[in-house]
């Protein structure tokens, strides 16, 4: 029996994959917020979101026509719009060309569920430390800077604040300042802007929802490694993915429709998460031992000279999963594309 590789979209699949990234960037944060300490854990989500700024910002402010805008403008309707795609509750208000606020309302989207309970507060400082703050740098605009009035992981009602264009230039300090005393304006959702009429596909919604998700593990693994170093960052990368993946196995093997019990079942479910992700992935069943190959690793693609903890990391997602589908089961990576070897590949196999 196998499984080749197939064009057709696979929304399950598609929904499973935005589900097992979405959690494993909340529990990666809050493990490292209680096990490497806030203060590192900060470090890391400040140096995630600087990777996703300089990444997406500029390139993505002419895809949605906002480069002609005010730059405080621009910076707010841009977090507005791109969340959008992402699927994050998000507000935008407009006060004045040299003042826009954007709010995330709960629930946040990024400390989903109770994780809101252990996110400290300067790791969501480190976030609005990564990018709002930084945006008048990009944009060669001395005079902007981001005012934040509340963060919901302390208690306020949301994150929220505004980029304001000030009449001289800000030092470094100044870029992103605190000011709890005051509060955002209404939302009107009629005054906001809008994102290009479009009727896509479901198979298309679901994409650009996975993506979304991925594309911060993309960014963070990398920066747990630089901070932690791969000896501890791969340990509590690695931790944290097993644990996510044993965790989110029942809700992913139901919106996959289902997954067969023994090592058959498992291994066309993981060749269809691995398709999911955007990877070439096949599956080949001998007897009792399932063999899954992958040839593409989109979720790193064109990164070179990654430390080999960062893929032991993330394989330790499918390694949870398996634990959770079957404890007697034994899963081994026999090849590996970064050692070397033609492919990624799998062996999967009944432990007696």
């Amino acid at each position: 029996m196998s499984i080749k590789n197939s064009t057709s979209d696979d929304v399950q699949a598609y929904r499973a994959v935005e589900r097992i990234y979405h959690s494993y960037l909340t529990g990666l944060i809050l493990h490292l917020s209680s096990r490497a300490g806030a203060a590192r854990a900060a470090e890391i989500v400040f140096r995630m979101f600087r990777r996703q700024q300089a990444t997406h910002f500029v390139a993505s402010l002419k895809k949605l026509g906002l480069d002609g805008l005010p730059h405080a403008v621009a910076s707010a309707q841009y977090n507005y719009l791109a969340n959008q795609v992402g699927g994050v509750k998000v507000e935008y208000v407009y006060e004045s060309d040299k003042k826009a606020w954007i709010r995330y309302p709960p629930p946040r989207w990024l400390w989903h569920g109770t994780a809101i309970c252990g996110i400290p507060s300067e790791v969501s400082r480190g976030m609005l430390r990564g990018w709002h703050g930084n945006n008048g740098v990009v944009l060669g605009n001395p005079r902007l800077g981001f005012v934040c009035t509340g963060q919901t992981v302390d208690g306020q009602p949301g994150l929220e604040g505004y980029y304001r264009e000030y009449d001289h230039d800000l030092s470094p300090e100044e870029r992103l300042q605190f000011s709890p005393g005051e509060r955002c304006p209404p939302f009107r959702p009629e005054l906001a802007p809008r994102l290009p009429e479009t009727n896509w596909p479901e198979s298309r919604l679901r994409k650009a929802l996975r993506n979304y998700a991925m594309d911060y593990i993309t960014s963070i693994l990398p920066e747990v490694m630089s901070v932690l170093g791969p000896a501890e960052g791969g340990h509590l990368g690695g931790l944290a993915a097993r644990l996510i993946g044993m965790h989110t196995f029942d809700d992913v093997a139901s919106m996959l429709g289902g997954v067969d019990r023994g090592v058959a079942g498992f291994a066309t479910a993981l060749t269809r998460l691995l398709r999911g992700q955007g990877d070439d992935a096949e599956m080949h069943l001998e007897g009792s031992t399932a063999i899954v190959r992958q040839t593409t690793w989109r979720l790193m693609s064109g990164r070179e000279q990654m430390s080999p903890a960062i893929f032991d990391a993330w394989n330790e997602l499918w390694l949870g999963a398996a634990l959770a589908h079957d404890r007697f089961m034994r899963v081994t990576l026999i090849s590996r594309r970064d050692a070397g070897d033609p492919v990624w590949a799998w062996e999967i196999r009944q432990d007696h």
